[in-house]
């Protein structure tokens, strides 16, 4: 049957000499059916423009300023960025942050990965509670989860510090050292994300056609080769997904360090655990004579992001292969 008999064709146009309540009726619905998705669509875009896309576009227009938000604006073109470049705090925040986000996301995603796996499995029973349960640390507000952590990683009365004595460990001061603050934090991001991660590989597991796993048993192929050979070649879309929403959060990092620190926006006593996103704070919003530098260091997070996330995408999908 070809394509032209499936097709339902066009209501005709009315004739010249139909009523005029059918003409106006026919015109409506060659306007509705034209421009009624962009209305749908628009509320979206409205709402991106002022909240998303001006604030961008600002910000870009700051970085190009020596601008003190209570005193004089002064046009100094690409010198914010160039400072950057020599800038020793930048390079440690940005080194930081890459450390935090590799003891975070590595970890998160390979744990996200085998327990979507788990839940989609047929034979475990009372899945819906499973699959509730392991969202509510998302819910959980990002304070309390700072607060109940750091009385964790205290040093004189905290939990892990006491399970640690039982193997001949002493004490460790948590937030006084760069590796164990980022563990600390890394910590409270895994624990946070990693339950929403799962959902999202989990919808995207039960995506994959049944029968080809029933096909794949028939012909004798275990579990472990299943997940490899059809789970993990069908799920690359939803992964890379995963990972690039991973990457926004991990380079945007600022909650969770800022709260481990009680505050202190600099990130201990040596920025030991200064993320970008809590330099960019100091510089455009504490300091307020250095705002266009501030806003030099929010680009600059941006086009890290978007190198990172295409990094990432690149990598997902050879090594997916």
């Amino acid at each position: 049957m070809s394509l032209s008999a499936t097709t339902a064709a066009p209501s005709p146009a009315p004739p010249d000499d139909a009523p005029p309540r059918r003409r106006r009726g026919y015109l409506f619905n060659r306007l509705d059916l034209k421009y009624s998705p962009y209305l749908y669509i628009a509320p979206f875009f409205l709402i991106f423009g002022a909240f998303g896309l001006y604030p961008m576009l600002r910000t870009a227009w700051m970085s190009l300023h020596d601008w003190d938000m209570i005193g004089d604006h002064t046009f100094i073109g690409f010198d914010n960025y160039t400072e950057l470049v020599t800038d020793d705090y930048f390079w440690n925040a940005l080194f930081n942050t890459f450390g935090i986000f590799a003891l975070s996301t590595i970890p998160q995603l390979l744990m996200a990965l085998f327990l979507a796996n788990l839940l989609n499995r047929t034979f475990l029973r009372a899945k819906t509670f499973f699959r509730m349960a392991i969202f509510v640390p998302n819910v959980v507000s990002v304070a309390a989860v700072a607060i109940v952590f750091g009385m964790l990683f205290q040093r004189e009365f905290g939990l892990f510090n006491w399970l640690l004595s039982f193997v001949g460990v002493e004490q460790v001061d948590w937030d006084g050292q760069r590796w164990s603050s980022w563990t600390a934090i890394a910590s409270m991001v895994n624990w946070r994300w990693t339950g929403y991660n799962t959902l999202i590989l989990l919808a995207g597991m039960q995506a994959i056609p049944k029968d080809l796993y029933e096909a794949a048993a028939i012909d004798g192929a275990s579990q472990w080769r299943q997940f490899w050979q059809i789970t993990l070649p069908m799920l690359k879309p939803t992964f890379i997904f995963v990972v690039i929403l991973s990457t926004i959060g991990g380079m945007q990092l600022f909650t969770e360090p800022l709260l481990f620190g009680n505050g202190n926006i600099i990130g201990g006593d040596q920025r030991q655990f200064q993320t970008l996103a809590m330099y960019m704070y100091e510089k455009g919003i504490e300091n307020l004579n250095t705002a266009g530098y501030g806003a030099a260091v929010a680009w600059a997070i941006f086009m890290i992001i978007v190198l990172v996330s295409l990094f990432n995408f690149v990598l997902i999908r050879r090594t997916a292969k």
